[in-house]
């Protein structure tokens, strides 16, 4: 009995300190279902909600179905439910003609030669028939009366350079833009950037140094957002993206996204450090650069990276199995939320170990102002 009433006495400490905070905005990215059932699903959810997610950006392939059954059960769990879905990226074998992916400054498909890893196959963003396929592929989903907003991802051109920390897993040195991974040359984009600026792209020494080029390129890309973005918010819907830091710094110079132009309600900037191989400041310089080019019309959500094995991490050679340790959590959340950010966002948290979730709840509750 006096056990109890220490941990009651206890609790209602923790609550009191509370009451004098503000929980910031938490989102995360998740996938599945899997094979889960209901139960299980909710179960996972409710979790998260307890431990203080407030919506999901949720991965669940292309079938409205999913997203029906999924989304119901967000509901009952108090999440929001915003259907993660890839844009430019498709490799679903016969989704689409294969004249509709982009082309190298090699002459060569990313179907056929995808850069990096096989599933870069990325579709050419000039071509009408791809918009066409977009725009279905999110009105079906958008429709649903259990989705709260569509999610974009991959959103951009293949990364013409690698963030720093990925060169030594791809055997690779990108000290400058290469052809092999420079999109988009296709017949379409080479004519159409010449009717637009008198320049024929294939006839130039060094592509690179054309500022009209890479503007044609950001332009491409803000078209199909907005084009999307119009036909979700008729719809009543949100819609959001997943984006590279900057996006001066960053997002233009290596996937081409311009995304301070683009007519959404909230970005989701991966600001994965460690890719980067820059520390938890970072992630604060690139927030705050991210809130001023937006002009702080709309929130911007910090992505964190964690890391699934902290005590691995410094044996890990796979970049992509690093991330934020538990020590770490409680700068990046600071360091978002003091540089402008209006919350973050887990990437993602099956990768959280308890110690990472303690450090989490520390730093997700702010002095009221």
């Amino acid at each position: 009995m006096k056990k109890l009433l220490i941990l009651l006495v206890v609790a209602f400490a923790l609550a009191g300190c509370q009451s004098n905070k503000n929980k910031i905005p938490v989102y995360a990215w998740e996938s599945g279902p899997r094979d889960k059932t209901d139960k299980e699903i909710l179960k996972d959810f409710k979790d998260l909600k307890k431990k203080g997610v407030d919506g999901l950006m949720y991965n669940g392939g292309q079938d409205p179905a999913v997203y029906e059954r999924v989304g119901a059960l967000a509901e009952d769990a108090g999440l929001e439910f915003h259907a993660w879905i890839p844009t430019m990226v498709q490799s679903k074998e016969g989704l689409l003609d294969t004249s509709l992916y982009a082309v190298n400054g090699l002459g060569q498909s990313a179907w056929t030669h995808p850069a990096y890893v096989p599933y870069y196959k990325f579709l050419c963003p000039e071509r009408e028939e791809v918009y066409d396929f977009l725009e279905g592929m999110y009105a079906k989903v958008a429709d649903l009366p259990q989705v709260d907003g569509i999610h974009l991802d991959y959103i951009r051109f293949p990364d013409v350079i690698l963030a720093r920390g990925l060169w030594d897993k791809y055997g690779l040195v990108m000290d400058r833009e290469y052809p092999e991974f420079d999109y988009c040359y296709c017949d379409s984009c080479v004519k159409h950037f010449k009717d637009q600026s008198g320049i024929d792209i294939l006839e130039v020494e060094d592509p690179s140094r054309v500022e009209e080029w890479k503007q044609f390129r950001y332009d491409q890309i803000t078209s199909i957002v907005n084009r999307l973005a119009d036909m979700v918010h008729a719809k009543d819907k949100v819609i959001t993206a997943a984006v590279f830091p900057g996006p001066n710094s960053v997002a233009k110079m290596i996937v081409r996204q311009e995304w301070d132009k683009w007519n959404i309600d909230a970005f989701y900037p991966m600001n994965y450090n460690d890719f980067y191989l820059e520390d938890t400041e970072w992630i604060g310089e690139v927030c705050k650069e991210g809130v001023e080019a937006i002009e702080d019309r709309v929130p911007l959500y910090s992505g964190l990276f964690i890391c699934p094995d902290p005590a691995a991490k410094a044996a890990e050679p796979d970049p992509e199995n690093h991330g934020l340790v538990p020590s770490e959590i409680q700068d990046a959340i600071v360091e978002s939320i003091d540089n402008g950010a209006a919350g973050i966002c887990l990437f993602t948290p099956s990768r959280m170990t308890k110690e990472g979730w303690k450090e989490f709840k520390k730093a997700i509750y702010r002095p009221k102002e």
